[in-house]
């Protein structure tokens, strides 16, 4: 338990910031959940102090299936943690206007 609890993030996985600031939210109480870029060869996941206290999940963004998956589990939280460039995130949902507030 911790201050944010029953506060929902997820973490689009990435570089930079968005890791530390995904832990330090969990650190705080909040439910995190990262998603993964799903890897098709192998190449196993290395262990990241960075991951501690959230769950994970690989989806392929590029499929029409994982990106639903992604986009349901978005809609559902109470904040989103991604480093894509402005704009990327909008592009994916062009025909979905109910999801405008993504862009």
């Amino acid at each position: 338990m911790g201050p944010l609890a029953g506060i929902r993030v997820i973490e689009m996985a990435g570089l930079g910031p968005g890791p530390f600031c995904a832990m330090m939210l969990s650190d705080l109480g909040a439910e995190v959940v990262r998603i993964d870029r799903l890897r098709l060869k192998g190449g196993g996941d290395r262990a990241n102090v960075l991951s501690r206290g959230r769950r994970s999940l690989a989806l392929d963004l590029k499929s029409p299936a994982g990106a639903e998956t992604a986009l349901a589990m978005i809609d559902r939280a109470d904040a989103l943690i991604e480093g894509f460039r402005p704009g990327v995130i909008g592009q994916k949902n062009k025909d979905s206007p109910a999801r405008s507030h993504l862009y």
